[in-house]
């Protein structure tokens, strides 16, 4: 379950929104000044800070930086006031969205939603995740799989293959690989792409790939065919 710190100094704000996230299936935790929120979110490490601006030992401003040292967690803040310097301050510090009191706990738990959705397709997104027909290579761990079956590559067949599966039916010359795997200052020759891409193809012949290939294209370098019309 998400979890969300909220720091107010209003006891009867911090009862109201912590039962609406927990109805919204979220793990709430409370904090009434800036300080205990600060101390809060280094232990917790929540996924979304709801923070008021105008709170005792440390203002949610000062809070709100402190947090943009450490982490890129969402921040929402809340404050009683509407001035436009004062959310313009806001969102230059690092805030993500701004809510001004009196507000609906409804419409912050929408806000809650949105940053959430965001968060999860920005975590898609970054994922170093590739799959095509039977191959999945996950370069986040260094993981292959051809039918949900483990490849056992080394760090650097790995690197080839996504490569070259990332950029499927795209010839690479030997050079291209030589200088973006193992970099310009590298003092090797083109054998050694062919020697890797051999082991390589050994390896991934030992498990079915119809679909797919790592082609030679004589003369010039490899790709990764797509022997089907799968998309």
């Amino acid at each position: 379950m998400p979890t969300v710190l909220i720091a107010d100094d209003n006891r009867q704000i911090i009862s109201i929104l912590e039962e609406y996230a927990k109805k919204e299936g979220h793990t709430p935790y409370t904090a009434s000044n800036g300080q205990e929120a600060l101390d809060l979110f280094i232990k917790i490490h929540p996924d979304v800070v709801l923070l008021d601006v105008m709170m005792p030992k440390m203002d949610g401003f000062e809070v709100c930086r402190e947090i943009r040292k450490k982490s890129d967690t969402p921040v929402i803040m809340i404050t009683a006031r509407g001035e436009d310097f004062e959310r313009i301050m806001g969102l230059d510090i690092g805030a993500d969205d701004y809510i001004v009191k009196p507000f609906s706990p409804g419409e912050v738990m929408a806000r809650i939603r949105a940053v959430l959705r965001r968060i999860a397709r920005e975590d898609v997104k970054n994922r170093q995740i590739f799959s095509f027909s039977n191959l999945t290579v996950n370069l986040d761990e260094y993981i292959v799989t051809i039918d949900r079956k483990n490849v056992p590559l080394t760090k650097k067949e790995t690197e080839i293959l996504w490569t070259l599966a990332t950029s499927r039916n795209k010839v690479f010359s030997r050079d291209n690989l030589l200088n973006s795997l193992w970099g310009y200052d590298y003092f090797g020759d083109t054998r050694t792409v062919d020697s890797h891409i051999k082991r390589l193809r050994a390896k991934l012949d030992m498990y079915p790939h119809e679909s797919w290939e790592i082609s030679t294209i004589w003369g010039v370098g490899y790709k990764f065919e797509v022997k089907s019309d799968e998309k």
